[in-house]
């Protein structure tokens, strides 16, 4: 049975790490000049540590369809966003195996601050290079797109804005819903456009984003229910969000925008969620065995179905009704370049304004 950790204090967590780090074994590490994680962790055990940041409606069928299939029982730690934070808290005592991420940036942070290991899984050739870590110590399994969903009751297509500049005009002003600054569609988001306009350009559309929408919110659920109800004309959200919506019951008029369409606009930016190795994984073994399970073409569509994700692997067929990422223009940025901009991203973000926590 999947077993969920309770989340802990990463102020506890990052003192506990300090401390282990001042004992006998990290001084012998120190003598030699790095650290040897590998050597320091327990027998493994049948068990797999696995931290996420995607919401668990998305992991925890997942998850227990491995446990089903291995044997191996999972432990799972659903943190949101401090799911990050709280590897790199543990770097010196490791506690996770595999980190599944709603963001390439946070996975390719991680990476770059040496905190993921390269892998070489069985099955690793069906995703595109372009998708995954140079070492493979990270690969994405399933894109998503950051459109404008609108309630038809309130708003027709035509009159909807077309472009992601135009939310900074004052006639959408109080009429949508944008999330906080630290959410990982919104870093993703920011650092595209980064790319596109440059920081001051980017830091001017941030607050002045800030200053028009109607209200913001935790997460892209909250907008997609409150433009359902009416609440909110539209609202800036990862494309899945609109295809959830439609399968409500109710609140379901909703249509949808993939901005940026014209051919001198930049397209829509893409962002994706994937798997990564924990660098000293604990449970190494039962890691490498869920990465090449994960790989199965089976599982790359379940890994995609349950948020109605595209699946990065062509071979496997994108849920019903969703659209493929070769129908619309996208925004140029290679994902395995969001972690070199991540951090800097959540300062510029917060330096503009936007709270990177509610």
């Amino acid at each position: 049975m999947l077993k969920k950790m309770k989340p802990v204090s990463l102020c506890f967590t990052g003192a506990i790490a300090l401390m282990l780090a001042a004992c006998g074994a990290g001084d012998e590490n120190k003598e030699e000049g790095k650290e040897t994680p590998k050597e320091a962790n327990k027998e493994e055990t049948s068990s797999l540590v696995v931290y996420s940041s995607r919401n668990e409606t998305f992991v925890d069928s997942l998850l227990e369809k491995f446990e089903k299939d291995t044997g191996i029982e999972v432990q799972a730690l659903h943190a949101g966003d401090n799911a990050l934070n709280r590897i790199k808290a543990e770097a010196g005592n490791v506690q996770g195996d595999i980190f599944i991420s709603n963001d390439i940036g946070a996975l390719e942070h991680l990476h770059l601050e040496g905190l993921l290991e390269g892998a070489n899984p069985k099955g690793i050739d069906t995703i595109d290079e372009r998708y995954r870590a140079d070492d493979n110590a990270w690969f994405a399994l399933s894109a998503r797109t950051r459109v404008l969903m609108y309630n038809k009751d309130l708003i027709t297509e035509e009159d909807m804005p077309k472009k992601i500049e135009d939310l900074t005009d004052e006639k959408w002003k109080g009429q949508f819903a944008i999330t906080r600054g630290g959410n990982s569609g919104m870093v993703g988001h920011v650092s595209a456009l980064r790319k596109e306009w440059g920081d001051d350009k980017t830091t001017e559309w941030i607050a002045a984003v800030k200053d028009n929408a109607g209200v913001i919110l935790e997460g892209h659920g909250d907008i997609r229910r409150a433009v359902g109800a009416g609440e909110f004309t539209f609202g800036l959200v990862n494309n899945y969000y609109y295809h959830q919506q439609l399968r409500e019951t109710t609140d379901n008029n909703v249509g949808v925008i993939y901005p940026d369409q014209g051919d001198d606009e930049m397209g829509a930016v893409v962002n994706a969620a994937g798997v990564g190795l924990v660098k000293g994984a604990p449970n190494h073994n039962n890691a490498q065995k869920f990465l090449e399970w994960i790989l199965l073409p089976e599982n790359q569509q379940a890994f995609s179905y349950d948020s109605l994700e595209v699946p990065i692997n062509p071979d496997v067929e994108a849920p019903e009704g969703a659209a493929s990422i070769k129908d619309y223009k996208t925004h140029d940025m290679p994902l395995n370049q969001l972690g070199e901009v991540w951090e800097d991203t959540r300062q510029l973000i917060e330096k503009a304004g936007l709270d990177l926590d509610l």
